[in-house]
């Protein structure tokens, strides 16, 4: 049996602790830093490269890295280079997230369909291409904003203000200095995960994310506000060739000497029936995470060890709960600006008289013998059910349970897909 080390303190870490105590083959299971909600956590940060790499070593004990920064600074390099188990790719393959002007180009080489872009570095460039654009764009940081450095456009005002925000106000500090400006993109959007070894994929369940604030896909991006699973909007040929694009990246980055091992995130938008690759992400999505792995009825760690091992083709096909899953992200209020922290949360045990509901903490805190908010995202409530509506009616009646000062989450988690079907 084995020691698992999770690195990470989101909802998207306690849905991968909380699959992995099923498993017979783990033993014991450590979260550093973690949250209110886990157990065993260290005290070590996400940035304590050297120190996670003791403890994993005094253990024997086998890492999973769920956050991007981690991995776009190397943890992963440092750990193989002592000869340690860690699910997650290199610094070098994690650039597929980390630069979103690297993505573009790695893109373009490999002929994976993506929208028309320019980079600049440059804010009066920047500003002179919008307008000659009309304003209908989307703007991207270059570098990694926890997921807030996307800025949609409608008009040339909007898109000035985006840049200004970036280049000259420095919003994400660095990580703005140099801008994507694609065109928009009309259509459905889809999370879609592969597990790949270096070489080899398996999909797990695609997920549908809820990007901005507000109801209505209204007001700026966040982290994620909810999510379901599995996506409905996919057909049988759109899901080949998203399979097609999957192999196409695995294939590519290995052939420019960084093979990929971990979770492939690739979110696309289906318009006019054909897959686009907005962005990769190189680990497991948060919310996304939350409504795939209650879902999937296979071990996670026998997947996770033959992805590290190299022998993913040797696995079976996952398999899934045909049930499907709905996520509620209840947030502090004002997220994603500024909001306030320490307020005390109730009636999470109430939910538990709800048959096959999840709580996934991400910012919570024990404070002695209450649990407090931390955080802008504080919670993510899962349901399963057998079909889709009652799933958000359960997930619905599972949130209003639970309260806190300041307390909001949007209230149309889902309803897009019971709209389309």
């Amino acid at each position: 049996m084995v020691s698992i080390i999770i690195v990470g303190s989101g909802g998207r870490e306690a849905a991968i602790e909380w699959k992995l105590r099923g498993s017979p083959h783990v033993e014991e299971i450590f979260v550093s830093p973690g949250n209110g909600g886990s157990k065993n956590n260290l005290s070590y940060a996400e940035t304590d490269f050297n120190q996670l790499a003791d403890f994993t070593e005094s253990k024997k004990g086998f890492a999973i890295v769920g956050p991007e920064k981690p991995l776009a600074d190397g943890i992963v390099d440092v750990f193989l280079e002592r000869g340690l188990k860690i699910f997650g790719p290199t610094q070098k393959a994690a650039q597929l997230e980390a630069s979103k002007v690297y993505s573009k180009y790695f893109m373009k080489r490999h002929g994976i369909p993506t929208a028309d872009f320019r980079v600049f570095d440059s804010y009066q460039l920047a500003d002179d291409y919008i307008k000659h654009k009309g304003g209908n764009v989307v703007i991207k940081a270059d570098g990694l904003a926890a997921g807030k450095g996307v800025i949609l456009c409608r008009n040339v005002i909007d898109a000035s203000s985006a840049l200004k925000n970036l280049m000259i106000y420095t919003k994400f500090g660095p990580a703005g200095s140099k801008v994507v400006i694609e065109d928009r993109l009309i259509g459905t959007e889809v999370s879609c995960f592969y597990l790949s070894d270096g070489s080899h994929i398996i999909p797990l369940s695609t997920a549908q994310d809820h990007k901005r604030i507000y109801d209505g896909n209204r007001g700026p991006n966040t982290g994620g506000m909810g999510s379901y699973s599995p996506s409905l909007f996919l057909t049988d040929r759109i899901q080949e060739e998203i399979h097609r694009i999957a192999g196409k990246t695995i294939n590519g980055i290995a052939n420019e000497g960084s093979p990929f091992k971990g979770v492939l995130y690739i979110g696309l938008i289906i318009s006019d029936g054909k897959p686009y690759v907005l962005e990769y992400n190189v680990r497991l999505g948060d919310p996304e995470a939350q409504v795939i792995l209650p879902r999937m009825k296979s071990d996670l760690y026998l997947y996770l060890e033959a992805c590290v091992d190299g022998v993913l083709e040797e696995m079976d096909e996952i398999e899934w709960d045909d049930r499907p899953a709905v996520c509620v992200v209840m947030s502090s209020q004002g997220y994603p600006g500024n909001y306030e922290t320490g307020k005390v949360i109730s009636g999470i045990k109430d939910t538990d008289r709800i048959r096959d509901i999840h709580l996934f903490h991400a910012g919570t805190k024990r404070d002695e013998a209450q649990l407090t908010t931390s955080a802008g995202r504080v919670l993510g409530v899962t349901a399963l059910d057998e079909d889709l509506m009652t799933t958000i009616e359960k997930v619905y009646a599972a949130v209003r349970l639970i309260k806190w000062d300041g307390e909001y989450h949007r209230s149309d988690v889902g309803m897009n897909a019971v709209n389309y079907l």
